[in-house]
């Protein structure tokens, strides 16, 4: 794992800040970078550097990430949780009893209610923008879900969370929760919600 100091970042004035962390493989810190013409935008690290600029491989990108045992995932991608919000959650049904003339199984963010399983939530986009993650104890046995709908009635720290049938929903009733807010831990953009159905 290459990790700039301090002191590099004195020294260098061109390197990545901390938060800008690359993984690595051991066989490419270790074997020296083959020379290239330097391309626009490259990283200038100072000649006496013991960090060497690795070449992007496609053996190198084939290579798995590991990650610590219990290390939770979204999507397929690692998340982290970022903070605690206490809410006000309800339930909802995609049918008319829940949405009323809205009741046509399609959410704010375009996606259908079976999208993740039919397990999504409804929030303010305010507070929790479309494609946040939440989870919410009581709810698909506290796996991440998505926020992926909004409601009339759903203003500040309130959540409605999405059962497939209203009797499910009027089950659930009216609960006071600390719901935990998940971002995803590899560094890559969340991405348009909009854009994946």
């Amino acid at each position: 794992m290459t990790v700039y100091t301090a002191v590099l970042a004195k020294e260098s004035r061109a390197a990545l800040p901390l938060a800008a962390i690359e993984t690595v493989s051991v066989q490419a810190v270790e074997r020296p970078a083959a020379p290239t013409e330097e391309k626009a935008g490259a990283r200038n690290l100072p000649e006496n550097s013991s960090i060497r600029a690795t070449e992007s491989t496609p053996e190198a990108a084939a290579q798995p990430r590991i990650y610590p045992a219990g290390t939770r995932f979204f999507d397929g991608r690692p998340v982290r949780a970022v903070k605690t919000i206490e809410m006000t959650v309800t339930a909802y049904s995609p049918d008319w009893r829940s949405c009323g003339d809205s009741a046509d199984g399609i959410t704010a963010t375009l996606h259908h209610v079976s999208t993740n399983g039919a397990k999504l939530v409804a929030a303010d986009p305010r507070l929790l923008p479309y494609g946040s993650m939440l989870s919410i104890p009581g709810y698909d046995a506290g796996q991440v879900v998505p926020v992926l709908d909004c409601g009339g009635a759903i203003k500040g720290n309130r959540l409605d969370v999405l059962f497939p049938t209203h009797e499910e929903a009027r089950k659930w009733g009216v609960r006071k929760l600390k719901v935990t807010v998940w971002d995803y831990a590899d560094g890559m953009p969340r991405g348009n919600p909009r854009a994946k159905r």
